[in-house]
């Protein structure tokens, strides 16, 4: 988790070895049918379907946002996303050969990527320009349609920043959720529904150190930061956290968020 601090979707790191964990369950052979796929941990109908096809050479429907844009614009459907995914696929499968369907999907993820892209197609260069309903349209961009965007909702919460004798007081979140895993300030449980408590884990002493701002994939979040100033760190519950050496902070692998938080604290708690 700490490799992988910074880079967001922490849940693929954790998938990736409950993943590795599985297979070697079954002996270190990875399972061929898109089924038995489906049921390894992190492998949605994508990659069960891609690795089915690609790596197998079994006949699977393999839809990425490539395909879905290049699907849409040959059949010109109408219907935003993500409504039109289920038409999508079933059309994406009335065109899927029998054989060589790792291929087929390969081929589709390039005209995607090169060709059908999402700004400016290049329609003269297609080799389905004659078969493509949404060229007729005069506006191929139009496809595939896309409902209209929400705005992200706002939460706010707070990190606290517990430091004695040159060590902060980190914990280590649950393994599944926001951030799962990774060691982090303790907080008062924010979350992309809800705002936080403000339930600091010690009832007094607090002083503001000022507040960082972080957008995730679904909702935007500020983070109020406060500093402990009190001499009663004995109250932490031992088995919940853990005392971190400040001069090896950035060992600690900190979600960027915490990461942020913690380059603030550094900066403004001034003399202890």
């Amino acid at each position: 988790m700490a490799a992988w601090a910074g880079l967001g979707y922490y849940a693929r790191a954790r998938n990736l070895i409950a993943c590795a964990r599985a297979v070697a369950a079954r002996g270190g052979e990875f399972p061929q049918t898109e089924a038995a796929l489906r049921d390894l941990p992190g492998l949605g109908a994508y990659t069960a379907a891609a690795v089915a096809a690609i790596a197998f050479g079994r006949r699977a429907v393999v839809v990425d946002a490539n395909v879905e844009r290049v699907v849409a614009r040959l059949f010109a459907i109408a219907e935003p996303l993500p409504g039109a995914r289920r038409m999508i696929r079933e059309r994406a499968d009335e065109i899927t050969p029998d054989e060589r369907s790792g291929d087929f999907a390969q081929a589709m993820m390039d005209l995607g990527a090169t060709i059908c892209t999402t700004r400016s197609p290049r329609c003269l260069l297609c080799p389905l320009t004659q078969q493509c309903a949404a060229r007729t349209t005069g506006e191929p961009e139009r496809f595939p349609a896309k409902a209209a965007r929400q705005p992200k909702p706002a939460r706010t919460g707070t990190a606290f920043w517990i430091e004695r004798d040159g060590a902060v007081w980190l914990v280590r979140r649950e393994g599944k959720g926001m951030l799962g895993g990774m060691l982090a300030l303790p907080d008062d449980r924010w979350s992309a529904r809800n705002d936080g408590t403000g339930i600091p884990p010690i009832a007094e002493n607090w002083r503001s150190l000022g507040s960082v701002a972080h957008v995730f994939t679904h909702f935007s979040l500020q983070l109020q930061l406060m500093l402990y100033s009190g001499a009663d760190c004995d109250r932490l519950p031992g088995d919940e956290g853990q005392w971190w050496p400040l001069d090896r902070l950035d060992e600690a692998g900190l979600p960027s968020l915490f990461a942020k938080a913690a380059r603030l604290a550094m900066t403004e708690r001034g003399d202890l």
